[in-house]
């Protein structure tokens, strides 16, 4: 049995490109805050995630996930409200900040981790343009206050990337993650 241990449906979706069968278990695991870098910070939640879920189901193949936005070396995690989300977003207009995925699978007693990044462009973005895209209410729970694959779609000039990772789930890396640690998507 896989199981994702994430209740995102952007990573539900993006697992089914390359699983059919798996179930949802959502984790419970408490997230640390801070780490030697953000790569690492996202690795460890990712696996904080998945260990949890394993404990419950010692026989299945548990995935974890952990997306962070960085900009100059400071995580924006999910914002605290509406005014939060215009201030993470005024600060990545026109710059590049770096989207990080860490993955985790627990199979076997064992864990194999990954982590991805991509760069994400912003172009231009007024005040007004910002406070509509928060009022659609799609960036409170994004981290870095935005969902490539949604509103946020009209400020992106450019990735340099993979684009799946952005949305919270980098389907290339865990397709080679599951090949390293000895797992068949297809055969399951």
């Amino acid at each position: 049995m896989i199981i994702l241990a994430s209740g995102s449906p952007r990573r539900h979706e993006l697992l089914q490109k390359l699983c059919k069968n798996f179930v949802v278990e959502v984790s419970d695991a408490q997230e640390v805050q801070s780490a030697e870098s953000p790569k690492s910070l996202a690795v460890e939640n990712a696996v904080r995630k998945a260990q949890s879920v394993a404990k419950k189901n010692p026989d299945a193949v548990v995935i974890g996930a952990d997306t962070i936005v960085v900009l100059d070396g400071e995580i924006f995690g999910k914002p605290d409200g509406s005014s939060s989300a215009e201030k993470m977003l005024a600060r990545l207009a026109n710059r590049k900040h770096e989207v990080i995925t860490g993955l985790a699978i627990c199979a076997g007693g064992k864990i194999f981790t990954a982590a991805e990044a991509t760069e994400v462009f912003f172009g231009e973005m007024n005040a007004a343009e910002i406070r509509d895209y928060v009022a659609t209410g799609e960036p409170l729970d994004k981290s870095g206050s935005y969902a490539l694959q949604g509103g946020a779609t009209k400020f992106i000039e450019k990735i340099h990337g993979d684009w799946s990772n952005v949305v919270g789930l980098p389907v290339y890396r865990l397709r080679m993650l599951a090949r390293t640690a000895g797992i068949d998507f297809n055969a399951t």
